[in-house]
C-alpha cells in the first residue's frame, strides 16, 4: 500500500500548480487524503484534507482561497489545484491516506496509516 505524488516544479510568485496524489494497493473510496508541506527546518504542516466519500474537504487558513483538492475519477488521484502561490508555499508536499478520522485531528501528522515520498514545489522568481 502507497501513495505517488506528482506535479511538484518552480513556478513564479503568483502561479498555479496542479498536484495529484495516487493510490496503489487500496481504493480511494471510503479514504481519507490529506496534503501536507515542510519546508527545511520546520515541521510538516497540514494544507488540507478530503473526505472522498463525499467530496468534501477542509483548508488551512494560510491557503484557504487559493489551494483547492479536488478527485480525479479518470487518473483514480486525489488533486491539490495551488493557485497565487507565494514564496512561503515553497517546500515538499506530502498526500497522507486514511480509511477514518476525526475532523478535529486533521492537522495531525501521527492520525494518517500511509504516506507518499513527496514532491518539491518551489515559489521563486
Amino acid at each position: 500500500l502507497q501513495l505517488v505524488e506528482s506535479g511538484g516544479d518552480l513556478v513564479q510568485p503568483g502561479g498555479s500548480l496542479r498536484l495529484a496524489c495516487a493510490p496503489s494497493g487500496f481504493s480511494l473510496e471510503n479514504s481519507f487524503i490529506g496534503w501536507f508541506r515542510q519546508a527545511p527546518g520546520k515541521e510538516r504542516e497540514a494544507v488540507s484534507l478530503m473526505n472522498c466519500n463525499d467530496g468534501s474537504a477542509v483548508y488551512a487558513d494560510s491557503v484557504k482561497g487559493r489551494f483547492t483538492a479536488s478527485r480525479d475519477y479518470a487518473k483514480n488521484t486525489v488533486d491539490l489545484l495551488m493557485n497565487n502561490l507565494k514564496p512561503e508555499d515553497t517546500g515538499v508536499y506530502f498526500c497522507a491516506a486514511k480509511g477514518t478520522l476525526s475532523w478535529g485531528r486533521w492537522t495531525i501528522p501521527s492520525e494518517y496509516d500511509y504516506w507518499g515520498q513527496g514532491t518539491q514545489v518551489t515559489v521563486s522568481s
